[in-house]
């Protein structure tokens, strides 16, 4: 570890344990104030610590949202995962937890085919935003401007010949997701795969998680796979009912009808 993270990481324990001021972290660390103060500015700028008018510095903001996301994915997985082992059992398929923070969509939990065959992903992987079922679920979600801005930061990497190449197309594709209430990777992101997602709320509504299950096509062809979307949606629903959303209000948030997509083709 390099000293300056040690250093951070140590000024981050110290003010856990209350509020210090600059020549108390000196002190403590035994190195010169103007190095602290140079630490506690980086840290500052990115809402890691905070300091007031009595010059006395405190854990900041920062912090407490990464605190949040750390606890929401802890629960989230633990609740979803009886759904997701049983989404596996009823389909045999690959089945993934995803969730968003920090810029990115992360596997956080993963159920491998019945079959011998394998998916790229892994937990704790990052999911391209463009090209995945979870990905596109988890972008739509956001807010307009943030969708446009995200769309815009992409490096829209062609990983197969279907995959979406620019910031136009997907944005058009995060409206079609929102409209029909589900995503899909159509051989996007691993050529001969399909996959199907469906959106995960908390007690607030919020969209927190994605499910989704993809299945190569020497399995199942991609009406196969678009037909078992109402048992994707299912568990996503189960899942977003224990975590305190009404599944009334679920099912008048997303499309269960799979025809829109159809009536496409």
């Amino acid at each position: 570890m390099s000293q300056s993270l040690s250093r951070a990481l140590t000024i981050l324990g110290l003010l856990g344990d209350g509020s210090r001021s600059l020549d108390e972290l000196a002190t403590v660390l035994d190195v010169h104030k103007t190095t602290v103060l140079r630490l506690l500015r980086t840290m500052e700028s990115d809402r890691f610590v905070q300091h007031g008018a009595d010059h006395r510095y405190q854990l900041g903001s920062r912090l407490f949202e990464l605190a949040n996301h750390a606890l929401e994915q802890r629960d989230i997985r633990s609740i979803a995962r009886p759904h997701l082992a049983e989404l596996n059992m009823i389909t045999g398929q690959t089945i993934h937890l995803a969730t968003y923070e920090a810029g990115e969509v992360i596997y956080i939990d993963k159920f491998d085919a019945k079959q011998s065959v394998r998916m790229y992903s892994r937990v704790g992987k990052p999911a391209p935003l463009h090209c995945t079922a979870v990905g596109k679920i988890l972008i739509a979600a956001r807010p307009q401007v943030e969708r446009e801005q995200i769309a815009q930061r992409i490096t829209y990497t062609p990983f197969t010949e279907r995959t979406i190449t620019t910031a136009e197309r997907y944005l058009r594709e995060l409206d079609l997701v929102l409209s029909q209430g589900f995503a899909e990777d159509r051989e996007e992101h691993e050529s001969f795969v399909n996959c199907v997602g469906s959106a995960v709320r908390n007690g607030t509504g919020d969209v927190v998680a994605a499910v989704s299950m993809s299945v190569p096509d020497m399995l199942l062809d991609h009406e196969q796979v678009l037909a078992a979307l109402p048992e994707v949606q299912r568990a996503a629903a189960a899942i977003s009912e224990a975590l305190g959303w009404q599944p009334q209000e679920l099912q008048d948030r997303m499309t269960t009808d799979k025809s829109p997509m159809k009536g496409k083709q």
